[in-house]
């Protein structure tokens, strides 16, 4: 019967727990034995009693979870500070299964921790987008909430109400929300922003996603490009022709100064984040405007965006949140188990872990097995460059 552990995150400003009481009954009911260390669903609103009368049993500390855990599910890749001061890769078990958002591309040096130890690691960011794995789609999921608390954030800061108003002292114009990439968390930016009543342009240069973005109510503004010149097999924007590329930030460029707001959104697994927005866009806007860009942690969309910060440019507010999906930890925790619960039912039978390799889902979310590097791009990537800095799981899509 495998141990499943649920350890405390230690990220800083992680608020989210792994797997929440409901899904402890489900690895229970599929023959697991779970293992929850004391206080770890806390900051997500859930106490230890109720994991205790879901079938777990919680263990005092990070130390005891780490040293008789089979598996561990966690949110975050592993981090210094865990027990006894290790690093948490070192505190596995020789042999013992990781399932976590590990960003292996951008994590090289945890990778090689990971295959010294001969740990079985699965990377929930790494889930192929088919229909069959959209159940198990962390990334997704998480994209959700950040594309929405990004609206609210967006609102909360502007100097400008979003809605327009009839008023006996006047007309108040709706503002103009500018959303770069619609992706999931663009889509639902521009959802909540047209339901607080701001009129919406949503920016992509893939054709594809015209349709969903003009269905919430807003205006696509794209190129004009191909299917197969916009995006790869798996959905994402390819990189352009340098023509088509001028050509997408021009009109993007066009676009920046009629906008109160503007939400940016676009990343590339592993890589630094397009700069869309230079310093000389941002002087073009009007003072007091407003740019949000999810991709600060991965270089930002905009010039001179910063990680957890926010400055002020030309006049202009530039924020770079961190941990959006945090900031709703009750409701973030329950998608983000369900996935994970969703995902271990391919590999739970009768209480035990088994590792289907035909499985494309089990396959590809497959970073490391019995000492070896089974994902392909980690791979390349280990023999092609120097070790990235480690950085917090999570992408926005």
């Amino acid at each position: 019967m495998t141990k499943i552990g649920i350890p405390q995150e230690i990220a800083p400003g992680e608020r989210r727990v792994a797997v929440i009481p409901d899904t402890v009954r489900a690895l229970v009911k599929a023959g697991a034995t779970v293992l929850v260390q004391a206080g770890a669903g806390a900051k997500a609103f859930h106490a230890d009693q109720a994991y205790v009368d879901a079938g777990a049993t919680v263990v005092p500390d990070a130390a005891a979870l780490w040293s008789q855990a089979d598996a561990i599910l966690k949110i975050q890749p592993p981090m210094p500070g865990g027990p006894g001061g290790k690093h948490e890769a070192e505190c596995l078990r020789e042999g013992a299964v990781l399932v976590c958002l590990l960003n292996p591309l951008s994590n090289l040096e945890i990778v090689k921790m990971l295959v010294q130890g001969r740990v079985t690691a699965f990377s929930m960011d790494a889930v192929p987008r088919s229909t069959r794995a959209q159940r198990m789609d962390v990334l997704s999921s998480m994209a959700t909430i950040a594309g929405y608390k990004a609206a609210l954030i967006a609102a909360e800061i502007a100097p400008k109400l979003f809605p327009m108003f009839v008023t006996a002292a006047g007309t108040i114009a709706p503002s103009r929300v500018l959303v770069v990439g619609a992706g999931v968390a663009g889509l639902q930016a521009i959802a909540t922003v047209r339901r607080l009543g701001a009129v919406v342009e949503g920016f992509d240069i893939r054709p594809a996603v015209k349709e969903e973005v003009e269905s919430l109510g807003a205006t696509f503004v794209g190129p004009k490009l191909s299917a197969e010149e916009a995006q790869d097999a798996q959905g994402y924007a390819k990189a352009l022709s340098a023509e088509k590329q001028q050509e997408a930030q021009e009109l993007l460029r066009a676009r920046v100064p009629q906008a109160d707001v503007i939400i940016t959104t676009a990343r590339i697994p592993g890589r630094t984040a397009p700069r869309l927005i230079s310093d000389a866009d941002l002087a073009t806007m009007k003072p007091g405007s407003v740019i949000l860009d999810l991709a600060a942690d991965s270089g930002g969309n905009c010039e001179g965006s910063v990680a957890g910060e926010t400055i002020v440019r030309h006049g202009v507010t530039i924020v770079g949140p961190l941990h959006l999906d945090s900031m709703a930890p009750v409701h973030a925790s329950q998608l983000y188990s369900r996935n994970l619960l969703n995902f271990m039912q391919l590999m739970l039978k009768e209480g035990a872990l088994t590792f289907d390799f035909e499985d494309d889902i089990v396959r590809d979310t497959c970073i490391t097995h019995e000492g070896t590097v089974r994902h392909a791009a980690t791979r390349d990537r280990l023999g092609a460059a120097a070790p990235a800095p480690a950085t917090t799981g999570g992408a926005v899509r």
